[in-house]
């Protein structure tokens, strides 16, 4: 059995993780750490866990008792633990803040979308997990980026419901103003756009063009519907089956031809992707989970890979009827 600390366990990610894990038939969680519930269960946060555990929180840290170790923390705290603690030597760590997804000289964190670096993760001690706007985009835009068709800006607007702002309530996240509404927000200047073009360099060489993002709030609790405009010259048959080809060996993504809706991805850990050519415009339409695709899913499929596990293993959820 794999042995799993989770850090920062009160959010909506780590409740998602907790929940998968516990149901995952390879995993035993041996300790879900928060220090503002240490002593709690953890059926008093993550309240959908009535019946499923009786784990407690805790406010300690024995890392020699694991073999991987998530973070659910908030961006930053993950450099700040692994600065001030003493990681034994043979833990993998999978950290689901945005704090190592850039490639540095100064750490050596994997960023951890299997559908671009599924044999790097395979071999990796630690993983950067992506963010969830940027899975959303990235998984719309590599197949154009492989073959180096990505010769003009991307256009993206895309919608996320209100867990992707965090547990903690803001003004913009209370029912009584996000219920009936809509608004941008960090419109061209999202903190996922660097992580997204680091990939798509990765397979286009030179890759040098705008994602002109606009990100918006949307009056629900999960998923992320987006648009993707791009020039390209193929017609819509190629490129159904360049989307076809890319994805062939991967089992959370789905090439569809009719269109698409979010309630097909919410509570599974799969991206739909549906494909329509205007003139010389490629849309292109994707949805994930912010929570599954977006975070813990994915995380959870990081852990199989590191550890040899087949990638679906404990990931095979299906949609709600409505």
């Amino acid at each position: 059995m794999i042995k799993v600390g989770i850090i920062g366990g009160a959010g909506y990610t780590a409740g998602e993780l907790i929940r998968l894990l516990l149901n995952h038939p390879d995993v035993e969680i041996q300790f879900v750490n928060s220090s503002s519930n240490a002593g709690n269960k953890i059926v008093s946060v993550h309240e959908g866990l009535y019946g499923e555990t009786d784990l407690v929180f805790t406010d300690e840290l024995p890392l020699d008792e694991i073999d991987v170790l998530f973070f659910c923390t908030a961006h930053g705290d993950t450099r700040k633990f692994m600065e001030s603690h003493q990681i034994p030597e043979g833990l993998k760590l999978i950290d689901l803040s945005m704090d190592y997804r850039l490639k540095s000289d100064d750490h050596d964190f994997i960023y951890g979308l299997p559908e671009l670096n599924r044999r790097a993760i395979c071999h990796s001690q630690h993983v950067a997990n992506p963010g969830c706007f940027a899975t959303c985009i990235q998984l719309g835009l590599l197949p154009l980026a492989k073959h180096s068709l990505i010769q003009s800006d991307v256009m993206v607007n895309a919608i996320t419901g209100s867990t992707g702002a965090g547990v903690k309530p803001s003004t913009t996240s209370h029912f009584s103003w996000r219920n009936n509404n809509m608004s941008i927000y960090k419109p061209f200047q999202h903190q996922h756009i660097p992580e997204v073009k680091q990939s798509l360099a990765q397979l286009q060489e030179g890759f040098n063009t705008n994602i002109d993002f606009i990100p918006y709030r949307g009056d629900f609790a999960r998923g992320i519907f987006a648009t993707l405009v791009v020039k390209c010259d193929l017609d819509e048959e190629q490129l159904y089956q360049l989307y076809e080809d890319y994805y062939a060996e991967d089992s959370f993504v789905f090439i569809i031809h009719e269109n698409i809706d979010l309630k097909q991805v919410v509570n599974t850990n799969k991206c739909l992707l549906h494909l329509e050519k205007h003139d010389d415009k490629l849309l292109i339409v994707s949805c994930i989970d912010n929570l599954l695709k977006g975070a813990s899913g994915t995380a959870v499929h990081n852990m199989n890979l590191m550890f040899n596990l087949e990638e679906t293993v404990g990931l095979k959820l299906k949609p709600s009827a409505f």
